[in-house]
């Protein structure tokens, strides 16, 4: 559904995007995370028409943004992290002023409208104000302009800026409702362990490089250096901690009222392993289970040096 090729952004000397290629199939909901500057808001501009890119393409549905515009635009619903309402529209007249835009005969806006605003939540406040409702309400508000002509691509851009975490929960829900409709949607955002819930892959950028895509279990289970085991013993966990430190795999081990935290850089069978060791030697396991690692912990060990990455993609595609 989108591609991307090559795709470079330059503004003067400062380069925005640097040869971002990629590909997003449809019905998936692509989670795109990255620090401030990174280039993931210049991508969705490029996407949604709005930016022209200095070199490469970008195509969604087959339709390149650059030669098909008035296409893509046809397809996509796009949702920027300052998005602009007017006050002064009730909340119908302003989904109505959108679907008289794009050409939606006035009988089946009628229709519509209803239909999207209980989507969003937001059937109640038909016909308040717009300036009367809350900044979750106005964000709920703008996703569904984004989807008065029913689009195939969603193209989210920090829907979840600035929210509450109630408001943030009622996002992440209709983005739930979203993604079971097929859609295929692309969600920036820095909240990074409620995106994990959400997306199906997660692309990583940094310095306007693509450092790292593909889904997030498997992102996780390739980041054997970042495994913690969490191991509780009936007594003696000094002990304990004391010989894991000496095993094959274990790079730091600490403890704390909660046990013993073992960081360990092995697969899944030198785990077992170490457990069939820790038995043999005498010590009464109570528990021994790896910490998951969320979606945070990648973001933060896959960026940490930042221009380590510039010259090898990590591809778990």
């Amino acid at each position: 559904m989108i591609d991307i090729m090559q795709l470079t952004k330059r503004y003067g000397n400062f380069t925005a995007l640097d040869s971002l290629t990629m590909q997003i199939d449809k019905g998936t909901v692509f989670g795109f995370v990255g620090p401030n500057g990174a280039g993931k808001s210049t991508t969705m501009s490029i996407l949604a028409t709005l930016l022209s890119p200095t070199s490469g393409t970008a195509k969604v549905g087959g339709y390149d943004v650059t030669e098909k515009p008035k296409e893509v635009r046809k397809l996509i619903g796009y949702m920027p992290d300052f998005f602009g309402v007017y006050d002064n529209f009730k909340a119908t007249e302003y989904l109505d002023f959108y679907g008289a835009s794009y050409g939606i005969p006035r009988a089946e806006r009628l229709k519509l409208i209803p239909q999207l605003l209980e989507l969003v939540n937001l059937s109640e406040k038909a016909d308040f104000y717009v300036d009367s409702l809350s900044r979750g309400m106005k964000q709920r508000l703008c996703l569904a302009r984004c989807l008065v002509h029913e689009p195939e691509v969603l193209i989210l851009d920090e829907p979840a800026s600035g929210l509450d975490p109630r408001a943030r929960i009622e996002m992440r829900e209709i983005l739930k409702e979203l993604k079971a409709m097929g859609k295929t949607i692309i969600i920036s955002s820095h909240i990074l362990p409620e995106l994990a819930e959400m997306v199906d892959e997660i692309g990583v950028i940094e310095y306007g490089k693509l450092i790292a895509k593909g889904k997030v279990s498997d992102i996780q289970n390739r980041m054997k250096a970042n495994r913690v085991l969490h191991v509780r013993v009936v007594g003696g966990m000094e002990e304990a901690a004391s010989y894991l430190e000496q095993q094959s795999h274990v790079t730091m081990v600490f403890t704390d009222e909660k046990g013993i935290h073992v960081h360990f850089g092995g697969a899944d069978e030198d785990q077992a392993k170490l457990l069939i060791r820790l038995v043999e030697k005498g010590f009464q396991v109570l528990s021994f289970s790896e910490a998951l690692t969320n979606l945070e912990d990648v973001f933060l060990e896959i960026t940490k040096g930042g221009g380590a990455h510039d010259e090898q993609q990590i591809k778990l595609d």
